[in-house]
Formats: structure tokens, C-alpha cells, sequence
């Protein structure tokens, strides 16, 4: 059966200094998926919390005009095009317009994996 899901900000909620509306697994899936999905929604002006994660990361633009911001580098990303952003990297997305941003994230693995720090303990990204 095929299913159907709207982005609305209305069903999002508070997370990463953004409105988060999360999207995997659908309803009614029996098996885990292999990657999370969420829509982001990000006022005018406003800026994402640092995040940094075990987890790769592409950020696909719907609307509005992202400036995604990692190791330094600043870069900007419109409607209809996308950025990577690799694993273990904080980074920030800011909205530098006076209209609302819009993205997907799509990042995989579903669950973040350990991270092995020293020998004999395990640490969880960030």
C-alpha cells in the first residue's frame, strides 16, 4: 500500500533549535529502515544548535536559503540543491533570509552507532 505524508510545520516539534517533524520509520512498517528522515523548518534569522553526530548527512533545501557552516567552512545552499555533511563534524545550519527555510535530512544509520574512545570504554556521539 502506498502512503503519503505531508510536510507541515504543524506537526513538528522543538528539537536542535529548529521544528523538527520526524518522518521514518512510516507507520505500519514492520522493518526498520536503514536511514532517519526528517523535515526541518527554521525561522527567518535564526540558526541551528551545533550538532555532531555518528551519522552521515544530506540536507536537501525545499525552500528558502540555507548557510550550512562545518570545520570552518561556510557555504550557502538554495531550494533544490543539497549539501553532505560527513559524520563526527559539528555543524550549524543558519537561515540568513527574511523568509522561512524548509529542508529533508536524511541520515544513516537510523541509530547512531559508539564511538570506541579509549581502550576498554565506549563513548555515544554527541
Amino acid at each position: 500500500m502506498i502512503q503519503t505524508v505531508t510536510i507541515d510545520r504543524t506537526a513538528a516539534k522543538p528539537e536542535f533549535g529548529t521544528s523538527t517533524q520526524r518522518m521514518v520509520p512510516w507507520l505500519g512498517q514492520t522493518d526498520e529502515p536503514p536511514f532517519g528522515q526528517m523535515a526541518v523548518f527554521l525561522d527567518p534569522g535564526a540558526q541551528t544548535a551545533p550538532d555532531c553526530h555518528n551519522q552521515d548527512e544530506l540536507v536537501v533545501v525545499l525552500s528558502g536559503r540555507a548557510e550550512v557552516r562545518m570545520d570552518g567552512e561556510s557555504v550557502p545552499v538554495s531550494a533544490g540543491e543539497m549539501a553532505f555533511l560527513p559524520r563526527n563534524h559539528t555543524h550549524v545550519v543558519a537561515n540568513p533570509a527574511d523568509e522561512e527555510l524548509v529542508w529533508i535530512s536524511i541520515y544513516w544509520p537510523l541509530r547512531e552507532p559508539a564511538i570506541t574512545g579509549e581502550p576498554g570504554e565506549e563513548q555515544h556521539g554527541a
